[in-house]
């Protein structure tokens, strides 16, 4: 689809691999991630979940990363639903632990002053998890599909992605 996202997404793998890293974007769009059940059933099966979708596969490439890079346009003041489920069902490692512990944040709206909601639940993810934060991208005013090949932001993402240490 190509959306602003996407594009944001794509300068920051860009710029990565550029840096000699390997990057998989995963576009959440039209996979089947259900609600976390709270039931610790992974607390009891070293990280397996109970639940039998295509958060397996996220799952799968988490414990594969040394990085993950969060992507969302705003809607509704915070990050879309569907992240914040895969976010939510990332409990699933919670008593086992992450194998990546940096991360990284990308975001665009089609308005501006809208960030606060998703900085701070990310800054609190980040800092309970301990993970350390490379950067933090706002792309605002993103009003039409494409608009996100004019953002600086665009420039901004390549930058960090490049910048990148092991």
């Amino acid at each position: 689809m190509k959306g602003n996202t996407e594009i944001l997404a794509s300068a920051f793998k860009k710029g990565a691999e550029e840096a000699g890293h390997d990057v998989t974007l995963i576009n959440l769009r039209g996979m089947n991630i259900k609600g976390c059940l709270g039931c610790q059933y992974c607390f009891a099966h070293a990280g397996a979940c109970v639940q039998k979708d295509d958060m397996a596969e996220i799952l799968e490439a988490l414990d594969q990363t040394d990085m993950v890079v969060f992507a969302s346009p705003i809607y509704w003041f915070d990050i879309t639903a569907q992240l914040k489920t895969v976010i939510d069902r990332m409990y699933a490692r919670g008593k086992i632990g992450f194998h990546f512990h940096k991360t990284a944040l990308l975001l665009d709206s089609g308005a501006d002053h809208v960030y606060e909601a998703a900085l701070a639940q990310y800054n609190m993810m980040t800092n309970y998890l301990k993970w350390e934060n490379q950067g933090t991208i706002l792309a605002p005013n993103m009003e039409e599909k494409g608009s996100m090949q004019k953002s600086p932001a665009m420039q901004e993402a390549y930058d960090l992605g490049l910048s990148l240490k092991d």
